[in-house]
């Protein structure tokens, strides 16, 4: 069996990677074993221009989300599915120093930030008492049809099992696994490149974060809410609700914790009835920089990477997938900020 590329992996990094490859005329094969655990399968798919205390503006954000709202259109549209819908999240105030530090950002620069006509006008539902904010647009990407949408559309390019790193080969020019000749491998295959040993010296950073899955009849679903955790519309007239941002842990299991914590959370915060009907983990293949890993090995010039996405995938992804694919078909430059030359002097050693 021969192929230009050889993908390990089908979260929305290998998705995106090999749907543009696609375009390109480029042939691939993926190998994935569909851990119900992965990344891209847990996460609530927001992509948000505005993020964290300080309510500072996501990197890139604003040549991202136009490009990830037609990417996602264009490979709905191929799919027949619509796997993308714009919202808005309402921010609640949890402190008076958030509500400052909201009002300061929208005072000078008021760019994806807005103030509701009537700030009580969520009382029906929520308990809340220093106001809310708006950020606006966000966009909701449906990971939950999407990813296996796709991994149908490519089954005969699909090979569903576990990598096996010892059966990887390089030679003459050329990668070998198992049945398989490829020109080049590249690993999309989120946490497991931490354990590489290609890719090993990047500066991962892995992060566990849960969720819980919840029914919320009398929630409206055409909004975010936040005020702590999350509540985001998910599949099936459920709602995501989380996540957690955990540095050390002894595994990528769901936690007691954090499901008696955050279900406290949801008493405190809706006036409406709620049913939990789903605990979810996994683990984040984040970078110390936040910045993705794209592009080839220096000293391998046949293995590649594309990962390091973090909580950002859903956004990242589609942009850098179409700069890979452009820099193999048009020798067209990565980003540096993106591209892993920048640590050619590690990745060397």
């Amino acid at each position: 069996m021969q192929t230009d590329f050889l993908l390990i992996g089908q979260g929305i990094s290998g998705t995106f990677l090999s749907w543009e490859l696609k375009k390109a005329g480029k042939s691939f094969i993926i190998i994935d074993d569909a851990q119900p655990s992965a990344a891209s399968k847990v996460a609530s798919g927001i992509i948000n221009p505005i993020t964290g205390r300080r309510m500072v503006k996501t990197w890139m954000i604003d040549e991202l989300l136009p490009h990830a709202f037609d990417a996602y259109r264009e490979i709905g549209a191929f799919l027949g599915i619509e796997c993308i819908t714009q919202t808005d999240s309402l921010d609640f105030f949890p402190t008076a120093q958030m509500r400052l530090a909201f009002l300061e950002r929208y005072a000078t620069d008021p760019q994806y930030l807005s103030l509701p006509a009537d700030e009580n006008d969520q009382m029906m539902q929520l308990n809340y008492g220093l106001g809310y904010g708006i950020i606006s647009p966000c966009f909701l990407v449906d990971l939950q049809s999407l990813l296996p949408a796709y991994r149908t559309s490519i089954e005969t390019s699909l090979i569903q099992e576990p990598f096996e790193r010892s059966q990887l080969r390089i030679e003459d020019n050329s990668v070998f696994y198992k049945n398989i000749k490829a020109d080049k491998v590249i690993f999309c295959d989120g946490k497991s490149s931490f354990d590489h040993p290609y890719f090993s010296r990047l500066p991962f950073a892995l992060s566990k974060g849960e969720a819980l899955i919840a029914a919320i009849p009398d929630l409206d679903r055409s909004k975010i809410y936040k005020k702590g955790i999350s509540i985001v519309p998910w599949k099936q007239d459920l709602f995501w609700i989380g996540s957690s941002y955990e540095w050390e842990f002894e595994n990528d299991l769901p936690t007691t914790d954090f499901r008696e914590r955050v279900t406290a959370q949801l008493k405190e915060l809706l006036k409406t009835p709620f049913t939990i009907t789903d605990h979810l983990a996994s683990l984040r293949p984040g970078t110390l920089e936040r910045r993705p890993f794209t592009g080839w090995h220096p000293n391998q010039p046949h293995i590649g990477i594309f990962n390091g996405m973090g909580t950002k995938g859903c956004s990242l992804a589609p942009y850098f997938a179409r700069q890979f694919v452009r820099s193999i078909t048009n020798d067209t430059a990565i980003l540096a900020e993106a591209d892993i030359k920048r640590f050619t002097r590690i990745l060397s050693r």
